[in-house]
C-alpha cells in the first residue's frame, strides 16, 4: 500500500507526499515518491503506480538508471562500433542544444517529440530535414532501453512519427533532377582551369567535376578511391564504403568504369595511395564558391551524379548497364530515369576531357 505524508510548507500551504514501497522477500526493492498540492491528486497517483508496477517487468523498468536524452546520445556515439556518418553526427550534437535533451528519458512523451519538430520546422527547417532529424533521434529510442535500461518508450517515438507526417511537419527528401547545362559547366570548368593556372596546389576542381560525371560517383566516394582499387584491365574500381540505408561501413561494390572515367584516372598523378587525395570540405566549399561567383543558381555537387546516370540512359544504357557504373543495387531507384529518351551522348566531343585527360 502506498503512504501520503502531510507536510506544512513555508508559505503556509500543505504539500502532500505519495510514496509507494515495493517489496520483495521482506526486503525494500524500490521506492519512490511525489508530491502533489491536493492530496486527491496524491491518492490517484499512488493508485496509478501501484497499477503500473504490478505488471510484468515494471519493477526492472522503474530500477532503471536516471538519464536525460543528452545522457543517452553521448552514450550512443561513444559505443557504437559501426562509423557514425557525418551528417548524422552532426545532427545528434545539434540535438543535444534543444531543451528535449535536458529531459529525464523516462519523462520523454511523443507530445515531447512533437513539440521538438515543431520547433525544427519553426527554426527555418525544412519538413524533410525535420525529418532526417527524427530518423536519427529515433536510432537512440530503439536501443537505449535494451541496451543501457535507458527508459526512452520507442513507441513514443513512433507515434509522434504518425502525428508529424499527418501534420505535415515531416516529409520524405524530395527527389532532385536539377542537372547543369553545358554551358553551366563551360563557366564551371574554364574557372577551375583559371584558378588551378594560378593556384597549383589547389584541388583540380576541373578534373574533379569531369570525373564525378563520367563515374557518376558520389564526392565522398571520389576522395577514398584508392589506385589499389583500380583495375584497369578490366575497366573497373572498386568503391569501399558506398552508400547504402542500411550499411554505412563494409559495402564494398566493384563497379564499372565509362572509358571517359578511366581516362581521367590514368591522366592524374600518382602522388598519393588515393586517386584524389581531397578532402570533401574543399571540394564541397569550392564549388559552392564557385557557382555563387558565376552566377549558377541551385547546383550542388551531388546533381554531377544525377547528370552521370541521366547521360548513361540518354546513350541508351538499359537499367542494369547504368547500375554496373552507378553501384545502384535496387534497380527500383533507377526507374526515374526511364523517362529519358535515347538522345546519344551530349559529351561526345567535349572540349574539356580533354583539358582534364589529355590524349596520348
Amino acid at each position: 500500500m502506498g503512504t501520503i505524508l502531510a507536510r506544512k510548507r513555508k508559505d503556509g500551504t500543505t504539500g502532500y507526499t505519495a510514496q509507494v514501497l515495493r517489496k520483495q522477500k521482506g526486503k525494500i526493492v524500490h521506492r519512490e515518491a511525489k508530491t502533489f498540492d491536493r492530496k486527491a491528486a496524491a491518492e490517484a497517483w499512488i493508485k496509478k503506480r501501484e497499477t503500473e508496477l504490478a505488471e510484468p517487468g515494471a519493477l526492472e523498468r522503474a530500477k532503471a538508471p536516471d538519464a536525460t536524452l543528452a545522457d543517452a546520445i553521448d552514450r550512443y556515439i561513444l559505443e557504437s562500433r559501426k562509423a557514425i556518418g557525418r551528417t548524422k553526427a552532426q545532427v545528434l550534437r545539434s540535438i543535444k542544444g534543444y531543451d528535449i535533451a535536458d529531459m529525464d528519458c523516462a519523462a520523454i512523451r511523443s507530445d515531447d517529440i512533437v513539440s521538438f519538430a515543431q520547433e525544427l520546422l519553426a527554426g527555418g527547417r525544412q519538413p524533410q530535414t525535420v525529418g532526417n532529424y527524427l530518423s536519427h533521434l529515433a536510432a537512440i529510442f530503439r536501443i537505449a532501453r535494451p541496451a543501457w535500461g535507458y527508459r526512452l518508450d520507442q513507441q513514443a517515438m513512433r507515434d509522434a512519427h504518425t502525428v508529424l507526417r499527418d501534420l505535415g511537419t515531416t516529409s520524405k527528401s524530395k527527389q532532385r533532377d536539377r542537372r547543369p547545362t553545358l554551358s553551366e559547366l563551360d563557366k564551371l570548368m574554364q574557372h577551375f582551369v583559371d584558378r588551378q593556372a594560378r593556384a597549383p596546389h589547389s584541388a583540380p576542381m576541373h578534373r574533379l567535376i569531369a570525373f564525378a560525371i563520367f563515374s557518376t560517383r558520389r564526392m565522398e566516394e571520389i576522395t577514398r578511391i584508392a589506385w589499389a582499387d583500380l583495375d584497369a584491365d578490366q575497366n573497373r574500381i572498386l568503391v569501399r564504403d558506398m552508400k547504402h540505408p542500411g550499411q554505412k561501413i563494409g559495402n564494398d561494390v566493384m563497379v564499372e568504369l565509362t572509358a571517359e572515367a578511366l581516362r581521367i584516372i590514368n591522366a592524374a598523378p600518382k602522388t598519393d595511395d588515393r586517386i584524389f587525395p581531397y578532402s570533401t570540405d574543399a571540394i564541397g566549399a569550392a564549388f559552392t564558391r564557385a557557382c555563387k561567383v558565376l552566377g549558377i543558381e541551385n547546383l550542388h555537387f551531388h546533381d554531377l551524379r544525377h547528370e552521370g546516370v541521366s547521360r548513361l540512359f540518354e546513350m541508351g544504357k538499359t537499367i542494369p548497364q547504368a547500375a554496373s557504373v552507378s553501384g545502384h543495387r535496387s534497380w527500383a531507384s533507377l526507374q526515374r530515369y526511364t523517362h529519358l529518351r535515347q538522345s546519344g551522348d551530349k559529351y561526345a566531343g567535349w572540349k574539356w576531357l580533354d583539358a582534364v585527360a589529355p590524349p596520348n
